[in-house]
């Protein structure tokens, strides 16, 4: 592809992070939410009936919504774990005091993998004083096995290479209300990876090597956000939109490796049609690290978003560089009157920086589809059964709890 049309790309991705601002002055009143009637079902009303205990369906209100607690010992599926055990549980609860304040989540999933991984990721979404208050943050703890292809996005699938490592995320965020749904505020974020091993012989060259081995890895900084959200529900929305900027500033005082610095652009837009059955998604996700020298393991790549989502029909960290653009669009609609199952049709591209001249040279697309579980109606979490197909015969099978954005 030339590079008139990839600056032409990277141009539409980058104003399409932009965009919320414009429709945010134009969001319609949304249709009466479907999942506020009586006639929604879930894997709990069906457990309910099949046991004959008290098959009674159990109605979504203003009340029932005001507590959601989940805990589902399951089974997930990517390329990057194979089979996974995993126990999951996720709380979902809103403010009596406050009655139209945001529901608030915390989630936690520990996971076991066919390829020896082990690793907890947890994430909270907490909101406070009638949503004056935001305090997003995450946490995980990882021992990852995987393989890295390199940089960029001309990579090929025989170039990979073994790598593995611990890690530690910590992310915290304290935010404030300085419009309407618009917040800002301080953060921090730690990522460290140490006991770093390639495993492979040591005249074997390696991306890793030319970019700069290292058997350990911090970075440490503070960050500044600044978020917009009209989301009617952040586990599954239905309308609204979500736009958030992070500047991030790793500094040694702060225990980091090296001074650098890092900025992430992400917009996501919900189009609901026919009265909520039918939903439009749309997904930005732009990251690019600035001046500097970030680690290896911390550069932008494909899956290593906060929910590891990016990218379906091609393996985590399949592309990388220090520059990054991605778009996604997904169709969502119910395939079951009662909304017990629905469907998803979707399609993503994305491109990497090159390096050592960390321009774009080239895009990758991924489509697919798949269908969604009612895994608890009051919660309106789903369980996602993906399959999904990229460039060079790249194709899996991606199963999540709760939608991929």
């Amino acid at each position: 592809m030339k590079m008139s049309s990839l600056k032409i790309y990277y141009l539409v991705g980058t104003i399409a992070c932009f965009l919320p601002f414009v429709l945010f002055a134009q969001e319609p009143a949304g249709p009466e939410e479907i999942s506020n009637t009586g006639n929604t079902t879930d894997l709990i009303d069906v457990y309910r009936s099949v046991a004959k205990r008290n098959p009674a369906p159990r109605v979504v209100n203003d009340s029932s919504k005001k507590n959601s607690f989940t805990v589902l010992p399951a089974a997930g599926y990517t390329l990057q774990t194979g089979l996974t055990a995993l126990l999951a549980a996720n709380y979902s609860f809103t403010s009596d005091k406050y009655p139209h304040q945001n529901s608030s989540l915390v989630s936690a999933a520990l996971n076991f993998s066919q390829r020896n991984q082990i690793f907890l990721i947890s994430q909270m979404n907490i909101w406070a004083k009638n949503n004056k208050y935001f305090f997003p943050g995450e946490f995980r703890i990882m021992k990852y096995p995987q393989y890295s292809y390199g940089f960029g996005s001309k990579s090929l699938p025989e170039e990979k290479f073994p790598l593995d490592y611990y890690y530690i995320r910590l992310y915290g965020d304290a935010l404030i209300r300085i419009g309407n749904n618009i917040y800002a505020g301080p953060g921090y974020r730690l990522d460290d990876h140490w006991d770093i091993h390639q495993n492979l012989p040591d005249s074997e060259e390696t991306d890793y090597n030319r970019y700069g081995y290292a058997k350990k890895a911090v970075s440490s900084g503070l960050a500044f956000n600044l978020l917009m959200d009209t989301r009617d529900n952040p586990v599954n929305p239905g309308k609204g939109f979500f736009f958030k900027v992070v500047a991030r500033a790793n500094m040694k005082g702060l225990g980091s490796d090296n001074n650098w610095q890092s900025v992430l652009l992400e917009g996501r837009k919900f189009i609901p049609l026919d009265h909520g059955s039918k939903i439009i998604a749309l997904w930005t996700y732009n990251w690019f690290t600035l001046g500097g020298n970030s680690p290896y393991l911390d550069l932008p790549s494909l899956g290593w978003d906060g929910y590891n989502n990016t990218g379906r029909g091609y393996i985590q960290s399949r592309f990388m560089g220090k520059k990054m653009i991605y778009d996604e669009a997904e169709f969502r609609f119910r395939l079951s009157h009662n909304g017990l199952i629905g469907a998803v049709v979707f399609g993503n591209a994305h491109s990497f920086a090159e390096w050592p001249s960390n321009q774009f040279e080239k895009i990758n697309f991924g489509y697919g589809g798949g269908i969604r579980i009612k895994l608890n109606k009051f919660s309106g979490s789903n369980i996602a059964i993906d399959y999904g197909f990229g460039a060079l015969g790249s194709r899996g099978l991606f199963v999540n709890l709760g939608e991929v954005f």
